[in-house]
């Protein structure tokens, strides 16, 4: 069925393997009709006119980083700059002048000529987008140098202006421009409108700038870092503008592959696109398009071009990166070296008696693209075929698939079920070698195995699954590949479908137990609470006790009869029974672990943070200034908030969590929350905690949504109430403080804007429903343990005192009597700090919360001599200090598996 659209080539059929037509079956004159057909079209969907392309997005980065590199080696090179200065400057002063003189005109007019001339011939050629995106990115890149200059001229260290300008040769009191502000957009316009990819336009460009360069470089009006940042801007501005904008769509389409086909010998008739099943993993692996032919059989064709080489890059380099002993095919791979690996798989496949495509013709298609040409297979993937149509002797076929690439030393690299083609006859047919390893070693074979295991478990079970394997491999082999089998060593789509077979495996684990909760108290209904005495004699107690361990032990036995083993602990199971022996323990496969990324980085971005404020701080005057005995109470006041947060969190745990490793757990949230903001930081380690402490995950969460809901709670109110104090505490009529009413009125204006805007209404109910869905439960849970609500409640309140005091302390230790505030507002001070310290994205809320807090301190009447010190005494004892005990007590929890 063709469409009639833009492209005559273009249609919107797009069959897959499972529909393509079997030569066997087409009748005799299928061939004979079509050769009739005078136009041969394409048949595909309809492609962009523009694209998103992730080459410009890598480049992009790539200028980035290259941008901060220069800068950083301006910035802490000083002298090595300065002598590449002198060395360039001498070398280039020895040049004639009349050389000079005539490559500066030359450069100057040639500047203006070039991009002139090329817009004239794409005018020409009828491609006057590129000229829009070339202008479009030459006034960017304007922009951005505009805004480089005055960065320089105001903010920037004085190493960078040194390395960046030098005295202008016409005024000595002036300096050069650190960034040509007539260069970067004619780079920038050069690159966006595709000159670099023209070798006659290429050369004429290199040439013009390495003029420009020479005579500006000998005529002392830059330096050799301004003419490289110049060009980085230019160069990262027209790829930002392209990833941005898109760029026009190049790609071969359905006519471009035919008559590539016909150079090849082919005489084609129709060309059908096919739709990637998982187009997030295998939009690296080529487009794929079904041709039918005018006489023969009709091919499977694989077209890889530029832009899908690219996809995948970053994904492709962190698991190179992570991944010791293995790795990914190459991340940056040229479409050559493509061609010939696949083509080379291919081949090797068949040599070793594996049935794999046959691939029978290779050809480029134009500079950008390149095609593989396959007889048709036909057939049905793994994934496509019913469950009651996977036999045994299918498992088996695979299997001996399998084992054929690996008596070569083949490893497939990505068996999972759209990879696995099984032909009408009943064949087993492995495709997508493309992303396989010729001469591989015993981990990548093994990866095969366990990778293929997995994929069959997913089908037909483990039990089926391993006893296949065993039949063809062997007990040995099998055994072997245990190690292997975790989430790591899988390919991306296998992880994502054993993630959301975990979540249903909880989800059910879930509604066992709250099925048995409901169950297990019939009797404890609205009427029984209501019935029972407020006051419960010694037998009363015993009975709600009896009932509470009833109610435990029935849920346990829910969670028993519930829980479910995963499809990995299956695999090993079933092998151990064979091969008790075999080595269970998994492999070290990640050479960087993101936790042990995500430590360093953590411990970089606190160490800087740490230093960037204490160099600004003057401790002569603050230890000669500062009372001894008001710093030890503030730091008193400031090591028992750790004990407070520990009992403010276990109040709503019901289970048995033990109190001191909870008390070093909050002691590790000191370091977590100067890399992340404090209203995120805290509560992923605290969750992180009870679960590993035996809460189980749902009601981890549920228990830290409590807290922080009461906490919440406790805030408001406080702050509302100290906040009334401070402004009754010089008005006899008690009457509350003009901020406190403009803070109501602006609170009740906000939720009123909330309420009647549908989007902000509809957000803030999802929220509200999701947190009573939840933490409702666990509050219920709680208040039927008096002892625990009173040790939540009152280690909330413990640890808003012991900031307020240690702030107070800090604030008494640098003053005296006549600049003395009441302990009312501080508490306003430190409440509404501490809340835009939670809002603040900085880590800790640094900077934000030291602007507020000293701010606030004046405005209740302190002198900014005494709020200063005072603020950065109390973010010292409450923030920084505790950074370093709060690293150990973090890794020594990590090494007890306690986080």
């Amino acid at each position: 069925m063709k469409q009639q659209g833009a492209h005559p080539e273009d249609t919107e059929g797009t069959p897959d393997a499972s529909s393509r037509p079997d030569t066997a079956e087409e009748p005799d004159g299928a061939h004979r009709d079509v050769a009739h057909i005078d136009e041969v079209e394409g048949d595909e969907p309809l492609l962009p006119a523009r694209v998103h392309r992730p080459s410009d997005l890598m480049r992009l980065v790539g200028g980035l980083l290259a941008v901060v590199v220069l800068l950083a080696i301006a910035a802490f090179a000083h002298g090595t700059t300065s002598g590449l200065e002198q060395d360039i400057n001498k070398g280039t002063g020895q040049a004639p002048d009349l050389l000079i003189k005539i490559a500066g005109l030359a450069s100057s007019i040639a500047i203006l000529l070039v991009p002139v001339a090329f817009a004239i011939e794409r005018l020409i050629k009828r491609d006057g987008l590129r000229i829009a995106d070339g202008v479009l990115a030459a006034v960017l890149a304007h922009g951005v140098t505009l805004a480089t200059d005055l960065w320089v001229a105001r903010a920037a260290p004085d190493s960078i202006q040194d390395a960046l300008t030098q005295p202008s040769p016409g005024d000595i009191h002036a300096l050069t421009d650190p960034v040509h502000g007539y260069l970067a957009p004619v780079i920038a316009y050069m690159t966006a409108v595709g000159m670099s990819r023209r070798p006659r336009w290429r050369a004429v460009l290199w040439v013009v700038l390495l003029l420009d360069a020479f005579s500006m470089l000998v005529t002392g009006y830059t330096t050799p870092f301004s003419i490289i940042l110049t060009v980085l801007i230019g160069w990262t501005v027209a790829y930002g503008t392209l990833y941005a904008v898109g760029s026009p769509n190049v790609r071969p389409t359905g006519r471009t592959l035919m008559a590539g086909l016909r150079t090849v010998g082919f005489r084609p008739v129709t060309a059908s696109r096919e739709e990637a099943a998982d187009a997030a993993e295998s939009g690296d692996r080529g487009r794929r398009y079904f041709v039918t032919l005018e006489d023969g059989p009709p091919l499977d064709v694989t077209v890889v071009d530029r832009e899908q080489q690219a996809q995948g890059f970053f994904y492709r380099a962190w698991r190179n990166l992570a991944l010791r002993g293995f790795a990914t095919r190459r991340s940056l791979q040229s479409l050559r070296q493509a061609l010939e690996q696949e083509a080379l798989l291919a081949y090797a496949a068949i040599a070793a008696g594996a049935n794999a495509p046959k691939l029978i013709a290779t050809s480029e298609l134009g500079p950008d693209a390149v095609m593989l040409v396959y007889e048709h297979t036909g057939g049905h993937t793994l994934d496509s075929l019913a469950d009651e149509e996977i036999t045994d002797d299918l498992l088996r076929d695979t299997w001996h698939q399998v084992k054929a690439l690996q008596s070569r030393r083949i490893a497939h690299r990505r068996l999972v079920g759209d990879a696995i083609l099984v032909d009408r006859s009943g064949t087993v047919i492995l495709t997508d070698l493309r992303g396989g390893e010729i001469a591989a070693g015993d981990l990548l074979l093994r990866m095969d195995i366990s990778q293929l295991l997995v994929t069959l478990g997913l089908r037909v079970g483990a039990e089926r699954a391993v006893a296949s394997a065993l039949s063809v491999l062997g007990p040995d082999a099998v055994a072997d590949c245990l190690p292997m089998l975790q989430p790591i060593a899988l390919s991306r789509s296998t992880r994502a479908t054993l993630r959301r077979l975990a979540r249903e495996r909880a989800e059910r684990e879930r509604e066992a137990v709250l099925e048995a909760s409901r169950h297990s108290r019939p009797a404890r209904g609205h009427d029984a609470d209501e019935s029972r005495p407020a006051v419960l004699d010694k037998a009363g107690k015993k009975a709600v006790r009896a009932e509470q361990r009833a109610e435990k032990r029935a849920i346990d036995e829910a969670i028993e009869e519930a829980r479910e083993e995963d499809l990995l602990s299956q695999i090993r199971h079933e092998v151990l029974r064979i091969r008790p022996q075999a080595p269970v323990e998994p492999a070290r496969l990640e050479r960087v672990r993101p936790r042990t990324l995500i430590s360093l980085i953590a411990g970089a971005i606190g160490a800087y943070f740490l230093l960037t404020q204490l160099t600004h701080i003057e401790f002569g005057p603050l230890i000669s200034n500062a009372e001894w005995g008001w710093v030890a109470a503030a730091m008193l006041f400031s090591a028992l908030s750790y004990v407070a947060a520990a009992m403010a969190l276990l109040g709503f745990v019901p289970e048995r969590v033990p109190f001191l490793r909870t008390v070093a757990a909050q002691v590790a949230g000191s370091f977590v929350k100067i890399v992340a903001p404090a209203a995120v930081g805290g509560v992923a380690l605290n969750t992180r905690f009870l679960q590993r402490a035996g809460v189980r995950p749902g009601l981890a969460v549920a228990s830290v949504g409590a807290s922080q809901l009461f906490g919440l709670g406790c805030h408001i109110l406080m702050l509302l109430a100290f906040g009334y104090l401070t402004g009754t505490e010089k008005t006899p009529s008690l009457s509350p403080s003009r901020t406190v009413i403009g803070g109501l009125l602006t609170v009740a204006v906000l939720v009123l804007v909330v309420t009647s805007v549908p989007f902000l209404r509809k957000f803030v109910v999802t929220r509200v429903r999701s947190l009573f869905a939840g933490v409702v439960p666990r509050m219920l849970d709680v208040l039927q343990r008096p002892q625990k609500l009173i040790t939540g409640i009152g280690g909330m309140l413990l640890l808003t005192a012991c900031f307020v005091m240690c702030l107070d302390a800090s604030v008494r230790a640098f003053g005296d009597e006549s600049t003395s505030v009441s302990i009312a507002s501080v508490a306003v001070v430190f409440l509404a700090g501490n809340a835009l310290g939670s809002a603040a994205p900085t880590p800790g809320g640094v900077g934000a919360v030291e602007a507020t807090l000293t701010v606030g301190l004046i405005a209740v009447g302190l002198p900014s001599e005494v709020a200063a010190p005072a603020v950065l005494l109390f973010r010292l004892l409450t923030l920084w200090l505790p950074v370093l005990p709060g690293w150990l007590a973090f890794n020594h929890l990590t090494r007890k598996a306690a986080l």
